[in-house]
């Protein structure tokens, strides 16, 4: 077993993986481009499909002249606690690709799964960085869309708020209680050896 903090895993592995998580509270420091730019550098490494590399990131900086245009791309509840973050990061993928020797693009079966490595990378480049990275799913993908003139080839799959942890009592009382490193279900719940146990 290994522990770290309140989590502790039920078979030894690397504590970088019990120390990441993903905090809501953030302190206002603004995050160095060259700072953002390794976490983006890590999911750049990611392993994918044909090693196709479906991601696309596009980002914004707090107190960069994109910010209050990338912060209006969450929804109104996300937006509530993120706009203390150091970076809004928005996720795409591609959803076709050319094999190697086609000629012609084909679907991706893979790309949001290859994406999601990418953004695990990128999360825990975070971690061990001394940042935090909090994925989201409550974003305006229509708005993103049109704003960014996303091609319709491209899935906008989540966003990623960046920041250094800050103290919960900067958030609203409703959420400060969910501010805690949060626990994961057992192995056997979602391991199996040779059959699907639901």
């Amino acid at each position: 077993m290994t522990a770290s903090n309140a989590r502790t895993a039920d078979h030894p592995i690397d504590r970088q993986f019990l120390n990441r998580w993903s905090p809501r509270a953030f302190t206002s420091a603004p995050i160095p481009e060259a700072s953002l730019l390794t976490l983006l550098e890590a999911a750049r490494w990611a392993p994918s499909s044909y090693n196709s590399q479906p991601w696309r990131f596009v980002y914004a900086r707090r107190d960069t002249p994109h910010w209050e245009q990338f912060l209006g791309f969450l929804n109104d509840f996300n937006r509530s606690w993120a706009r203390e973050a150091a970076a809004i990061v928005i996720v795409l993928s591609k959803s076709t690709f050319t094999p190697p020797g086609g000629a012609a693009e084909v679907p991706a079966p893979t790309h949001s799964f290859d994406t999601g490595a990418a953004w695990a990378y990128l999360a825990l480049q975070a971690s061990l960085s001394g940042w935090h990275a909090h994925g989201l799913a409550g974003i305006e993908r229509e708005k993103i869309r049109q704003a960014l003139a996303v091609p319709d080839v491209y899935s906008i799959e989540a966003g990623v708020a960046i920041g250094r942890a800050g103290d919960k009592a900067s958030l609203p009382e409703a959420l400060q209680a969910r501010e805690v490193q949060s626990q994961r279900n057992s192995l056997t719940a979602i391991a199996s050896e040779g059959r699907l146990v639901l």
